[in-house]
């Protein structure tokens, strides 16, 4: 009679389970540590970032002519350093973190989310804005986030997994924002290819983590203020459709248009790329020509502007073109920085367009589903959008004119780019990855008896 075979796990009794302890205690000291430590690094980045705007709109207020001189030095400055010491740093940085999450661990890309790179990403961003430039934070900070949660897993000795890179980023997004559910909303729509439990927990748990770490130190705010009121269902028939279909053109016309000047292949591209010193002073000529004539409008992340209009701040119709423009060319220059803000700012921009077609007591929420149209349009994430603007802006009832508008918008910019603008650009930054050029820390298979490599 033969005697059964033990399962390998079991060949030592308890030792599979303490394995199994050891190893997820380990990982989850890694998320907490990453998640503590993204949510301080996205304020201080935020501060950073304030401060450099702030100093830039005073001296542009004590000398206009500084519009017209800051945007081209700076950008050709920045352009110079990224080329030669932090290529990796360039653009926003999302589709850094989606390159980097398709082949966990791959020595051939890891400076997509290094230390350096992402310490570089801050302090260009940063000086992008003392110069000017239509940049957002909530794109490097995901690579920051990416970069802070993979050196700390690296460090507990845990094994990298796409999901440590998801989490990692998403907690970027909900430091960023203080929106805790547009992180895990984001880490599904624009970082997962494959989204399992065990990432599910993972990612939550970094985005809470990092939401109450900047929650705890900056307090409960509303990133864009809170909006009242509410929109008759006849109102929304009408705004949704008319939103959603002009607003999500409008942003894949810039997807496209980024794609083309920027994108893997785009049929100018290459040509841009050449000449990166010319390329940025000719981008940064644009940026400040337009700043210099709209009085700053178009400079900056574009926050300001876009929570006056909320607020029911009147505003020239010319905002929402002009800080297309001025995004596109900042884009196109190539330094880093991200379009997330510029492009919620754009939208407010587009969504002025639509008030006059409304009682001027809808104003606010008109805007901010014309924010959700153009949003969508550009990155194709409807539901980001919607939670993203529901907890920017304290409305929780207009989440249902958001989804209506989000849905129209993402269907309308499919139309006009067939290409998701952060997953395209990914391919610039690995455009030939092959799994065994790993530095065998994420695509090793786990110890048995082990879960850690499904974080």
């Amino acid at each position: 009679m033969k005697r059964p075979r033990l399962p390998a796990t079991n060949l030592l009794p308890g030792m599979g389970k303490e394995l199994i302890s050891t190893a997820d205690w380990s990982r989850r000291a890694a998320t907490l540590v990453s998640a503590v430590l993204i949510g301080l690094v996205a304020i201080g980045f935020a501060i950073a970032g304030d401060h450099a705007s702030q100093l830039f709109e005073r001296t542009t207020h004590r000398s206009p002519w500084v519009y017209l001189v800051s945007a081209p030095l700076v950008f050709v400055a920045i352009a110079a350093f990224t080329n030669r010491f932090a290529k990796d740093a360039r653009g926003s940085g999302i589709p850094q973190v989606i390159a980097a999450s398709r082949t966990p661990g791959n020595a051939a890309i890891a400076g997509l989310v290094a230390i350096r790179t992402a310490l570089f990403k801050a302090v260009l961003t940063v000086a992008a804005l003392l110069g000017g430039a239509s940049v957002g934070r909530e794109g490097p900070t995901v690579q920051l986030g990416a970069a802070i949660m993979v050196q700390v897993h690296r460090l507990f000795r845990v094994p990298l997994t796409a999901g440590v890179y998801i989490a990692g980023g998403a907690a970027g997004v909900a430091a960023a924002f203080n929106t805790p559910l547009a992180g895990i909303a984001f880490a599904i729509e624009e970082l997962a290819v494959a989204y399992e439990q065990r990432v599910a927990v993972l990612v939550m748990g970094a985005v809470m983590i990092s939401g109450l770490t900047a929650q705890g130190i900056s307090g409960d705010y509303v990133y864009f203020g809170h909006i009242s009121g509410s929109l008759p269902i006849g109102t929304v028939l009408i705004a949704a459709p008319i939103a959603g279909l002009a607003g999500g053109a409008a942003g894949g016309l810039f997807s496209r248009m980024v794609l083309a000047l920027r994108g893997p292949g785009g049929r100018f591209a290459a040509r841009l790329s050449a000449r990166p010193l010319t390329t940025a002073l000719v981008c940064g000529v644009v940026v400040g020509a337009l700043g210099y004539v709209t009085a700053g409008a178009t400079s900056g992340t574009g926050y300001e502007p876009t929570r006056a209009l909320l607020s029911g701040a009147d505003a020239e119709y010319w905002f929402g073109p002009a800080k297309f423009v001025s995004a596109l060319a900042t884009s196109a220059s190539g330094i880093p920085g991200g379009i997330f803000a510029p492009s919620l700012a754009v939208g407010a921009g587009f969504g002025e367009l639509l008030t006059p077609l409304f009682p001027p007591e809808q104003a606010g929420l008109i805007i901010l589903i014309g924010m959700g149209g153009y949003f969508t349009g550009v990155v194709r994430a409807p539901l980001t959008a919607v939670i993203i603007l529901s907890e920017a802006t304290g409305s929780s009832h207009a989440i249902l004119p958001l989804f209506a508008t989000a849905l129209i918008g993402d269907w309308a910019g499919s139309l006009v780019c067939k290409e998701r603008l952060y997953h395209a650009l990914a391919g610039d930054f690995a455009p030939s990855v092959k799994p065994d050029e790993s530095d065998g820390m994420g695509d090793e298979d786990p110890p048995k008896g082990s879960t850690a490599g499904n974080a």
